[in-house]
């Protein structure tokens, strides 16, 4: 039996998609996006709106797509594994970072922009251009993780 790592979001980014590049020349996208839940406060019965913070990166031609298409405020659906990140802050204290790398983004809506083509993205292989919407898949296993930061 296998053990199972996939997460699903929607939300809106929060800022703009900062995209990097490794000294291979793959680009590194990260956006951070905003999940809200709305329920009724039991002692007060005010609607009370939580948001969480879900940091994000792509890699590859996923990465360039959404450094292209998303703009802060969009709304997208994020496919992807959850991954933990250890590392020293500059006092010598031991941190954990925790981000999702996405397998698959769809942009749901642009914020005020419906002329905004409609973009889905799928890491396996090949590029696809429809009506409207733009498919494209990208290759994960040969990524080497020569990413300098």
């Amino acid at each position: 039996m296998s053990n199972l790592n996939q997460c699903n979001f929607i939300g809106r980014l929060g800022n703009e998609p900062e995209t990097r590049f490794t000294q291979s020349g793959k680009a590194v996208t990260n956006i951070s996006i905003a999940i809200s839940e709305k329920y009724k406060d039991k002692n007060t019965g005010q609607q009370v709106e939580k948001t969480e913070w879900v940091k994000i990166a792509a890699f590859d031609k996923l990465a360039e797509i959404m450094q292209e298409y998303l703009k802060k405020g969009d709304l997208v659906y994020i496919n992807g594994k959850m991954r933990t990140n250890k590392y020293l802050d500059k006092d010598g204290k031991t941190c954990y970072s925790t981000e999702i790398i996405a397998n698959q983004m769809q942009m749901l809506e642009g914020k005020g922009e419906s002329s905004k083509p409609k973009v889905s993205v799928n890491n396996s292989s090949g590029v696809t251009v429809g009506d409207n919407v733009i498919q494209v898949n990208n290759n994960l296993d040969d990524f080497d993780d020569d990413i300098p930061f």
